[in-house]
């Protein structure tokens, strides 16, 4: 099986501490996200739920690495897709002046999860950035 790998990268005027608060507060990706957050505690070995308004798990994971403020890794596993072998998903926060680069890379990915993948973190990244610059997020419904 051929496996993909999704690279996404900006620069956001803001601190390494807000983008993590962003990144992992419950009540912040609610606000980015759709409407859905991200459930954990965060440590390494425990399970990670993002969690439509419902209360449904929309997919879950496992944390892999979490070093505040600099590098959170989590498995992604998502019915329908990736059921045998999770994917997983790393951020990486590096100061850059007054900006703070963020890069993403979602790997282990066939290509039907790449496609995916690809518009959901494209639409909820450019949401994230948004919301911290400017206090207001995108109808993410529009990003389809």
């Amino acid at each position: 099986m051929d496996q993909q790998k999704f690279v996404y990268v900006t620069y956001i005027a803001t601190t390494l501490e807000k983008l993590w608060e962003a990144l992992t507060g419950e009540a912040f990706t609610q606000q980015y996200w759709g409407g859905r957050r991200i459930q954990s505690d965060w440590q390494v070995g425990s399970p990670v739920q993002h969690v439509k308004e419902d209360g449904e798990s929309e997919w879950e994971g496992e944390v892999l690495q979490s070093e505040p403020p600099h590098r959170l890794s989590y498995t992604f596993q998502s019915p329908g897709f990736n059921e045998e072998r999770p994917s997983r998903v790393l951020f990486e926060l590096e100061q850059n002046g007054s900006t703070v680069k963020l890069t993403l890379t979602h790997d282990r990915l066939d290509a039907q999860a790449y496609m995916s993948i690809s518009r959901g973190w494209s639409a909820t990244l450019s949401s994230l950035k948004r919301l911290l610059l400017t206090g207001d997020v995108l109808a993410l419904a529009a990003c389809k």
